[in-house]
């Protein structure tokens, strides 16, 4: 799809990274071993969860390293919203095997682990030295990422976040954490289930929204085009991917949107709905995905006196059929739609479905005013009240 540029556009002053190079192919794991050897060496740590590991969908990417005679090191103990400890855990691992480089097998939370791995290592900084925006100042060992979700598109970002002390995100923020290679491979998303298909989808489509309206300087066209293009392919395909998890055509088209996405808002960042899910999985360990879903229409109608016309050109994007609908009245029909797609593709739809109690609302608001990285990009101001307000609104 072509996307028209204003003349305003074409002198927008921007910088536009991201990774290498992306290989998206059904079936691509397979060449792992030998892209391995040619990008990274002898030795790798490959980091994955638990989760994969028992499920054997691991497998595929371990036999290619050892038909190309690539020694691994498995890290299998990655866990959703990781600590600091299994950061730590995986150092030690990494340090006392010598390994040239790095590969990301799964979720975000595996992604954004080997991220750190590569970049200490290579880098020899502490942790607490790289947290922020542009405070990494060594390089990283070579890192491979391989999504198995359609969501995070952290195989595109130089973003790592992780959860400091009980419930507070840290992030690091850094053009060396952008990998050598992306590896998009549908059959390896075949068995997800539906319901992180569902939350993982959203979350993609958050990306594209905020990425697209963000108030960051860098919001620029070639990240908004992105956005578009991935909301296209992300509302095309996310009913499909859920009700139907063996389509190959769809998981696909869902991993391509999701690396859109991911690649728009590493260059124009992504803002409140973000900073407001932050506390919900912090806190109360709600999947990241599920916990934009359950802000996003709320933030948007927050959002929208001052997005509308950019609200309605996305509402054709992701709902084609409305673009027969007056685009005054337009935004309201797109968040109206994403409730209910959320809704439809079996979500949880309030705070208090996933063990929120109304009097941890104002500890919610307190905690999400922390996240001023991404409060910053938010088209309106948010105050500590308008996010107790919008908790309020979710629950």
């Amino acid at each position: 799809m072509l996307v028209s540029l204003t003349s305003e556009d074409l002198v927008t002053a921007f910088t536009f990274n991201t990774t290498k190079s992306v290989i998206c192919e059904p079936g691509a794991i397979k060449r792992l071993g030998t892209l391995a050897r040619e990008q990274i060496g002898a030795r790798v740590l490959l980091v994955t969860d638990p989760g994969l590991v028992m499920a054997g969908l691991i497998d595929p990417a371990i036999n290619s390293l050892k038909e190309a005679g690539v020694h691994y090191e498995l890290f299998g103990d990655v866990v959703a919203d990781p600590p600091v400890s299994v950061v730590e855990a995986a150092l030690a691992q990494a340090r006392a095997s010598r390994i040239d480089g790095v590969i990301g097998f799964g979720g975000g939370s595996s992604m954004d682990v080997a991220k750190l791995i590569a970049l200490l290592i290579g880098g020899g900084e502490t942790l607490d030295e790289v947290y922020g925006v542009g405070q990494a100042k060594g390089q990283r060992l070579p890192l491979i990422q391989i999504p198995t979700t359609a969501g995070t598109g952290s195989e595109v970002t130089p973003i790592s976040i992780i959860t400091v002390g009980d419930t507070e995100k840290k992030g690091v923020v850094a053009p060396q954490l952008l990998p050598d290679i992306a590896l998009l491979d549908a059959e390896l998303t075949l068995g997800l289930p539906a319901h992180v298909t569902a939350a993982t989808g959203i979350d993609a489509m958050v990306h594209a929204i905020e990425s697209y309206t963000s108030a960051s300087a860098n919001n620029n066209p070639v990240s908004r085009a992105l956005a578009r293009e991935a909301l296209r392919l992300l509302g095309a395909n996310i009913e499909t991917a859920v009700k139907d998890g063996r389509n190959v055509r769809a998981r696909s088209d869902m991993l391509l949107g999701a690396m859109l996405a991911g690649q728009a808002f590493a260059n124009s960042p992504v803002a409140a709905v973000h900073a407001l899910a932050y506390p919900i999985g912090g806190i109360f360990h709600v999947p990241h995905g599920l916990s934009n879903a359950l802000v996003l229409p709320h933030v948007m109608r927050f959002n929208a006196e001052l997005c509308n016309e950019s609200y309605a050109v996305l509402a054709t994007d992701a709902f084609p059929d409305l673009a027969s609908t007056p685009a005054e009245q337009r935004t309201r029909e797109f968040i109206d739609r994403l409730e209910a797609l959320s809704a439809d593709l079996g979500l949880e739809q309030t705070l208090r479905e996933v063990g929120v109690g109304e009097s941890d609302l104002p500890v919610l608001a307190a905690d999400a005013m922390k996240q001023t990285r991404l409060l910053v990009n938010n088209p309106r101001e948010v105050t500590e009240a308008d996010a107790l307000a919008i908790y309020q609104a979710a629950y």
